[in-house]
């Protein structure tokens, strides 16, 4: 086993002998773009690592982890556009850079690539990874619907909202495992076993992200702190202060959740202030080490050396503890 250092470094190396220049460019460009922007590579990073969980060999895992990383940046760039988000890591986002029809398009054009490196394994190989990741894909697209479903709702319960992070954010971490687990010839009971620990974990970390939007270091989250505030989106801070808080306070907190003011500055400070004083920023932090604890206890069983769940929960602890 490696460190998670060693194994970015070398998926940033190889991901860089991809991201040549190509015909026609206002196609390839942007996508070369919003792949340069950097990143964690948090999943291309658990598909190598968790390769070598079960004795496999890191190097055999490079295009499946091209694959996920080609489908994750895909539907970053599509929910940029359908969030209308000017930012991302930092950066414009490619449809303010470019426009939205090259956006759609560049978009379309990474998903198809990312079947594409599948292609590079053996026949039994290629199909176990194909059936998950085209699984995969389709509740991603699942839970974006059930995202903007939300917007337009009145009542989210929190048991919907879980349901919708697990599908948009959490099954494609846990299908990174998964697919590590796949190339490194894991007996199919671990398969299972690592891929909830992926889910939990991934459950955990977009409870994280919804966490940092509100309350991060906008110089370290690297996108616009209270975007979830400013698009009205019914978060897990959201779902929780509507639970916890007092009649005027619920009340004010729709009222400032049904309009789009001038100023967004004073909402976005408003609204926080409801989330702390309702308790709803404490339950969220409590929520985010539920489900990193989940994923732990999932470890226990994993038929791998010890050494090397603590590789795992280290991970896991890392995760938890991010400003970004």
């Amino acid at each position: 086993m490696h460190s998670i250092a060693f194994y970015q470094e070398k998926f940033n190396a190889h991901l860089k002998t991809k991201l040549v220049r190509r015909e026609p460019v206002s196609l390839y460009e942007p996508m070369r773009y919003i792949l340069g922007l950097g990143g964690k590579r948090l999943r291309p990073v658990l598909t190598l690592l968790t390769t070598e969980l079960f004795e496999g060999n890191y190097q055999d895992a490079y295009e499946a982890a091209m694959a996920i990383e080609f489908f994750h940046n895909f539907s970053l760039i599509h929910d940029d556009i359908m969030d209308a988000a000017p930012l991302r890591r930092g950066k414009t986002t490619v449809h303010k850079k470019w426009d939205i029809n090259t956006g759609i398009l560049s978009g379309d054009a990474m998903l198809i690539e990312a079947y594409q490196f599948l292609e590079a394994y053996d026949p039994e190989v290629f199909k176990d990874l194909s059936i998950l990741f085209s699984k995969t894909a389709m509740e991603v697209c699942e839970g974006q619907q059930y995202d903007m479903d939300f917007e337009a709702r009145e009542e989210v319960m929190v048991e919907e909202y879980l349901k919708m992070i697990q599908y948009k954010t959490a099954v494609l971490v846990a299908a990174s495992m998964k697919m590590g687990a796949i190339i490194g010839k894991a007996p199919k009971n671990d398969q299972a076993k690592v891929y909830d620990f992926g889910l939990n974990l991934g459950i955990a970390f977009q409870l994280q992200d919804d966490y940092l939007d509100a309350f991060g270091d906008p110089k370290e989250f690297g996108k616009q702190i209270g975007g979830d505030i400013i698009e009205n989106k019914k978060t897990y801070l959201y779902i929780k202060s509507l639970e916890l808080g007092t009649t005027d306070i619920t009340r004010e907190l729709r009222d400032l959740y049904s309009i789009q003011p001038k100023e967004a500055d004073k909402k976005v400070k408003r609204v926080k202030e409801i989330f702390e004083q309702c308790g709803a920023s404490n339950e969220t932090k409590n929520a985010i080490a539920f489900y990193t604890e989940k994923a732990f206890d999932k470890l226990k069983s994993l038929n791998i050396p010890e050494e090397k769940k603590i590789v795992l929960k280290a991970f896991g602890e890392a995760l938890m503890g991010r400003k970004v």
